[in-house]
């Protein structure tokens, strides 16, 4: 009875010439907003505050991380306040991800800088539990997640680009382009451009970005990525956009007259501007630099050559800022190996393989040819960057990538 009257009342109302349907979209739209802060202050928390690194606004040091860490809580409480009553997808990714934040929390008991391992511990383990809040999300058709992840990427390009107009000098320090608005280094400027490019194009060669929004976005990243002499993001984001674009190949027209395109394009670079491309890779560097990787290959070698036990060849040594003598690891599966030995490594393969294998069985489209642009490029960065066993922009942009190849069959509402 109570279905007939409600029902009879909506259409009587419509008759009238009002227009019900408002007050039930209202909450979607402000749900779905919600979910875009949340994503948005996810991405805050994982870009660190640099105080050393040269920047316009005067923000201590202090304000500056209690900001970014605090865009952690933020998000838990965002996520917490749209997902009411609380409800969880069961996904495979997110269960390995728990585990490496509890196998991460098990090494820093035993750590030598206890406070700091922990806090790692569990910020790693309160990122994974806001991922989780934002599992009923991932299906979605119209890819709220990857969307909006594209616009926080423009807006962090934006205020770098706003800081090299206003001071050139700072955001340009030592030849390479970093954020002089917010302390950005070099690399992850590179990052973030790179997979604003690679994004742009695996979504307009899908036929779900306007050409001009498109080209707009590419002229703006690639620039930017250049001009940051980042050669891992650049390689990278080459390389996923390929495998995504092969990925769709057979698919779509577009995708092969811009393979067409491309592989004409880059036959004529080669000939005309080789010495050009080799300087820029080059870096001011000789041989020898280059090839022990600007210093990395000796860290390398010493965390290797470190003693351990069997409980710390297993479990590590706790998680750290991944750096060993004061020297940044830069590598993720030798930090992984590091901060939480072959067990944190075994699962953080175990993660990559199984986005690689659900996006393997996924029919063509949109959704396979973005996952594999981005487990491409996190594949590829992290042997010369870490993150995929820390909450870092790589770890988000894998989750990403396991959002799209969610099978729309599981069953939704898990409590």
């Amino acid at each position: 009875m109570t279905t007939i009257t409600t029902r009879w009342s909506t259409q009587l109302a419509t008759r009238l010439g009002h227009r019900p349907t408002r007050r039930v979209v209202a909450p979607e739209v402000r749900r779905r907003r919600r979910v875009q802060l949340t994503w948005a202050l996810l991405v805050l928390n994982v870009m660190t505050f640099f105080p050393g690194a040269p920047h316009l606004l005067p923000i201590p040091g202090s304000v500056g991380k209690l900001i970014a860490q605090g865009a952690l809580v933020g998000a838990l409480m965002m996520a917490l306040s749209v997902n009411r009553p609380v409800r969880i997808r069961p996904s495979v990714f997110i269960f390995l991800l728990l585990m490496l934040a509890a196998e991460g929390l098990l090494a820093s008991v035993r750590a030598e800088f206890l406070f700091g391992a922990l806090f790692r511990a569990g910020r790693l383990f309160t990122f994974a539990m806001v991922l989780w809040l934002l599992t009923p999300w991932w299906t979605r058709r119209d890819l709220l997640l990857v969307r909006t992840h594209l616009l926080v990427l423009w807006s962090i390009l934006g205020s770098v680009v706003l800081g090299l107009l206003v001071a050139p000098g700072l955001a340009l320090t030592e030849d390479r382009l970093g954020g002089a608005l917010w302390p950005i280094p070099p690399t992850q400027v590179g990052h973030y451009a790179a997979v604003a490019a690679g994004l742009t194009i695996v979504l307009w060669l899908s036929g779900l970005l306007r050409r001009g929004v498109a080209l707009t976005s590419v002229l703006v990243a690639i620039p930017v990525l250049l001009l940051t002499h980042t050669r891992t993001a650049l390689v990278a984001m080459l390389a996923g956009v390929l495998i995504a674009g092969l990925s769709l190949f057979t698919a779509r027209s577009r995708v092969r007259k811009s393979f067409a395109i491309g592989f004409a394009a880059f036959s004529v670079g080669a000939l005309t501007l080789g010495s050009v491309v080799a300087t820029w890779l080059a870096r001011g560097q000789d041989a020898e630099e280059v090839t022990a990787l600007t210093g990395r290959r000796e860290v390398w070698d010493s965390i290797l050559a470190q003693p351990r036990s069997a409980f710390e060849t297993l479990f590590g040594f706790g998680l750290s800022n991944k750096s060993f003598n004061g020297l940044p690891i830069d590598s993720n599966w030798l930090g992984t190996y590091y901060d939480v030995g072959l067990v944190g490594v075994a699962i953080t393969i175990m993660l990559v393989l199984f986005v690689l294998t659900a996006a393997w069985f996924r029919p063509q489209g949109p959704h396979r040819a973005l996952a594999l642009f981005l487990v491409a490029y996190c594949v590829v960065a992290s042997f010369t960057e870490s993150g995929l066993s820390e909450a870092s922009p790589y770890l988000l942009e894998l989750t990403l990538a396991a959002s799209l190849v969610y099978s729309t069959s599981t069953r939704e509402g898990v409590r």
